[in-house]
């Protein structure tokens, strides 16, 4: 990338540890809040599903709606939503208000995310597509691992995480609308657009597609549910607050890693590998009790192997995809994000509702080894065949 295109891939970076961090720190503060309003855990993983209900409605007008608005603006208005959304939680301390904040934080959410990642695809040579990527994974796991920190600003007021986040998200705003340039996709005649894009991508692509869903069930399950498992078993807020980073701060570490192996052995190779060690690892959470120590070596394995998934999926699909059907498959992959995001919290949920707490990590690591021995057994086609 030139120097004025690496410029505007950093502020994008930054934008995304905002959201990453707005994600981060929402998610478990408002399921340490409803936990002790009594709210039950089905409810509370279904009031945080939310979040990912407005950012699947996002993603049906995601690609026409960046068509219309361009990347600037559309990342503009989701950080403006997220932002208005943020200051009206401490003011509004009501359930149901907070699942409508929820809806619009999940639509500015998405918005950001799209338009975004749909930019960092469509600008990154082929040869260093994995570690860009990986780069931009990194930036949204930095964002997400910080989030979590800001639960003891608790002690200092109800308001002040809120009022913290809301400033983050201003200015990052601020840095959009002065210093990125307002570019729009490129256009596409009616009769030059790819005949059955979304269903031409799938079939080309479906198992790239896989990691976004899985990635988006452990991230919005782990954030809602464990406090709520955490204080089920016996650790203290401090703790969860300590431990719940582990995920982010291990994908953090080797997301970059993972995505240079990528570039070298293969995404398929990697992301095999990486499901059957994180599925590992999630499955043996609950033997660790109410071990500090364990836990957090057991989700810093987890998330150092499963917090590339989504970046590595997209990867991978833009490896296998012809470049006209890229925004089709940004779609899909956004797509299923949120149905594992809306999936996630609510199965970890009624497991713990019907008494079996435990079940939120063994589904969760069940899910990645099944994923790896799909790969397994699938071959790929030829990327001659894809392309043609």
């Amino acid at each position: 990338m030139n120097r004025s295109l690496s410029f505007h891939y950093v502020i994008l970076l930054i934008v995304i540890v905002a959201v990453g961090v707005s994600q981060g720190l929402l998610l478990p503060v408002l399921s340490i809040f409803l936990e002790k309003m009594g709210v039950s855990s089905a409810m509370n993983g279904l009031n945080a599903a939310a979040l990912y209900v407005g950012s699947f409605a996002m993603t049906l007008v995601a690609e026409r709606t960046l068509g219309a608005l361009g990347f600037k603006k559309l990342v503009s208005f989701g950080l403006a939503l997220v932002l208005v959304s943020v200051i009206l939680f401490p003011i509004f301390p009501d359930v149901k208000f907070w699942f409508i904040l929820r809806l619009l934080v999940g639509i500015g959410d998405s918005a950001v995310h799209y338009a975004a990642q749909l930019w960092v695809l469509l600008v990154t040579p082929e040869e260093n597509r994995g570690r860009n990527i990986s780069i931009y994974g990194m930036s949204y796991g930095l964002g997400f691992s910080l989030g979590p920190l800001g639960i003891p600003l608790l002690d200092f007021g109800y308001s002040v995480p809120f009022i913290a986040l809301a400033v983050l998200i201003l200015l990052s705003l601020l840095l959009v609308l002065i210093k990125l340039p307002d570019l729009r996709p490129e256009k596409v005649n009616k009769e030059d657009r790819p005949e059955k894009r979304f269903r031409r991508s799938y079939a080309l692509a479906w198992y790239a597609l896989i990691p976004a869903l899985l990635y988006g069930y452990m991230e919005a399950g782990i954030n809602s549910n464990f406090p709520v498992y955490g204080l089920r078993v016996g650790l203290s807020e401090q703790q969860i607050a300590f431990l719940l980073p582990c995920i982010g701060i291990g994908g953090l570490v080797l997301q970059l890693p993972l995505g240079m192996l990528s570039d070298r052995f293969g995404r398929k190779r990697i992301l095999i590998i990486s499901g059957i060690i994180g599925g590992l690892a999630f499955m043996m959470v609950p033997l660790a009790g109410t071990s500090i120590a364990l836990i957090l070596v057991l989700l810093l394995l987890a998330g150092g192997m499963i917090g590339s998934f989504f970046s590595l999926g997209l990867a991978y699909s833009a490896d296998i995809l012809p470049k006209l059907l890229l925004p089709a498959a940004n779609v899909i992959a956004s797509f299923h994000f949120n149905i594992g995001s809306i999936a996630g919290p609510n199965v970890g949920g009624a497991l713990m509702q019907y008494g079996w707490n435990a079940g939120m990590f063994v589904v969760l690591g069940f899910g990645f080894i099944i994923f790896s021995v799909i790969g397994i057994a699938v071959r790929d086609k030829s990327a001659v065949y894809v392309r043609q």
